[in-house]
């Protein structure tokens, strides 16, 4: 009998990776390609969809070609994609009516302000779970709407994109979207990637109409709402497509979501820190969506078929791994993995603070003007102590979120679960666990974002039948205990005062 497996798309920020994984849970193959980020303006990110849809087919032929992998061998395929980038495009022709804007992109943070000073940001929080910022959707896909050029739709006048939209010609989402719109033809996003469009009732599970007139969305551009494994499946890739087959496309959650289910945090009180671009840590909070006092989002979780919508609590950090591609950018390293050697190199930053806040800072400030700052340094700074201090603002940014989280759900954070490129280094996971003030744990297979999707398109056709099984793969590849002799709570009181001089900084952006 030919060995079956299931893909995994996982459509990142910086790029897209494809990988298969077998019934144990381990990777059989993988291909990854970076895709161009684009920086029209200070402050403006964007990518190139049809950049991230061909992509994704090289990676996904790439992958199976490299084992000789058959595409029949696929039992189905899930998804999972960066949050809030939103993609607007044209239902007849498929292309894009605009570049993607990137979760990062700040363009709309005067149009947010107004919605602050309006006092509409409680009844937001109320629906969405969310606050009110230009990090989710809601406002990007405003701005596209009102911003895209007409002549690139062949269009002659600039209303015509608004009028298209209305009359239902052309489709939003995010990008799980509109890889499942490229690969299977249809227009489908899960309930976890909808809950970040700051467009969605997280309470009722629908699109609020009220939300929609507020940011002038059509109701007719939106996509069909699924849970996130899905037995009756989002369709299948077309047979005479690239893949020359048929496979089932069953499940898809959003990046930090698909992490928590590829954590198998299943239960209530369960939590994971992913490190990758940003972090985001999220805990599960089961059946009740928990509002939180302290700056951090009620978003869903996951949605098995027929099962009940699980909630968690997330605080989203927007700079961590990008602080360490900072870094390279600056030539203070040659690459990622020299950060480790050279803080190792000092035994202290020697008073200097990094604050990444170079799109603003998320949980739990919620601060869109802040920006980068570091602080403390002399005539003795070397690059060691910056890169030193650039992997301590990763630690400190998450004790940020934890502190909040603690509170909001009223239980103690016993272990962490961590992911994502940067838990390769020991010295950042050590650092976390003291930090924190908790155990690290890190897990085998640290691409959890791709597992989880593929766990939740497996479940979907039956190729794992219980959450247990999913339990039982899960491995645990290290521990690092706190140690009890660190002291950092001084060194944390003063990254709290660095963090006071970054905010409000962008006042004339």
């Amino acid at each position: 009998m030919t060995d079956t497996y299931v893909g995994s798309i996982d459509q990142g920020t910086t790029g897209t990776r494809f990988m298969v994984f077998d019934h144990d849970g381990n990777v059989v193959s993988q291909a990854y390609e970076k895709h161009e980020q684009i920086y029209p303006e200070p402050g403006w990110v964007e990518h190139d969809p049809m950049e991230i849809w061909e992509n994704t087919k090289l990676v996904i032929n790439e992958a199976l070609d490299k084992e000789g992998l058959d595409a029949e061998q696929l039992e189905s395929i899930g998804i999972t994609n960066q949050r809030e980038t939103t993609i607007i495009w044209d239902a007849e022709t498929g292309k894009p009516v605009h570049n993607a804007l990137v979760w990062q992109d700040r363009r709309t943070t005067d149009r947010v302000e107004e919605i602050q000073e309006a006092g509409k940001v409680e009844e937001i929080r109320e629906k969405t779970g969310l606050e009110c910022d230009a990090y989710f959707s809601a406002t990007k896909a405003e701005w596209i709407l009102d911003n895209a050029d007409p002549i690139k739709l062949q269009r002659s006048r600039p209303e015509d994109v608004r009028d298209r939209a209305e009359d239902g010609e052309l489709m939003m989402g995010t990008p799980d979207t509109w890889v499942i719109y490229n690969l299977t033809g249809n227009h489908i996003t899960d309930v976890s990637n909808a809950s970040r469009t700051m467009l969605y009732d997280i309470n009722e599970l629908e699109w609020d109409d009220e939300l929609l007139d507020e940011f002038n969305v059509p109701r007719e551009i939106l996509p069909e709402v699924r849970p996130s494994s899905d037995d009756e499946t989002y369709g299948s890739t077309d047979a005479d497509g690239f893949l020359g087959a048929e496979v089932p496309v069953a499940g898809a959650l959003g990046d930090q979501q698909a992490a928590l289910f590829g954590q198998t945090c299943f239960d209530a009180g369960d939590a994971k820190n992913t490190y990758g671009t940003g972090s985001f840590m999220l805990m599960n909070t089961g059946n009740e969506a928990v509002s939180s006092d302290h700056g951090l989002l009620t978003t869903i979780g996951f949605q098995k078929s027929g099962g009940d919508v699980q909630y968690a609590l997330e605080g989203s950090i927007f700079i961590t791994g990008a602080a360490i591609e900072w870094l390279e950018d600056m030539t203070l390293i040659e690459d990622a993995a020299e950060s480790e050697e050279l803080a190792r190199s000092v035994d202290s930053t020697d008073g200097v603070y990094v604050v990444p806040a170079f799109t603003g800072l998320g949980a739990p400030h919620w601060d869109q003007r802040a920006r980068g700052t570091i602080v403390g340094m002399t005539r003795g700074t070397r690059r060691e102590h910056i890169v030193r201090a650039t992997l301590e603002s990763i630690a400190y940014q998450t004790k940020d979120v934890a502190e909040a989280m603690v509170s909001d759900a009223d239980i103690d954070l016993s272990s962490l679960r961590v992911d994502g490129g940067a838990v390769k280094n020991n010295f950042l996971c050590q650092l976390q666990a003291n930090i924190i003030g908790t155990e690290i744990v890190r897990p085998v297979v640290d691409e959890t974002t791709a597992l989880g999707a593929a766990y939740a398109a497996g479940l979907a056709v039956g190729y794992w039948d219980t959450v247990d099984e999913l339990r039982d793969n899960w491995q645990v590849d290290r521990r690092f205990p706190q140690d009890p002799d660190a002291d950092i709570e001084v060194n944390y009181g003063r990254w709290k005062d660095a963090v006071e001089r970054s905010e409000d900084w962008a006042q004339d952006e």
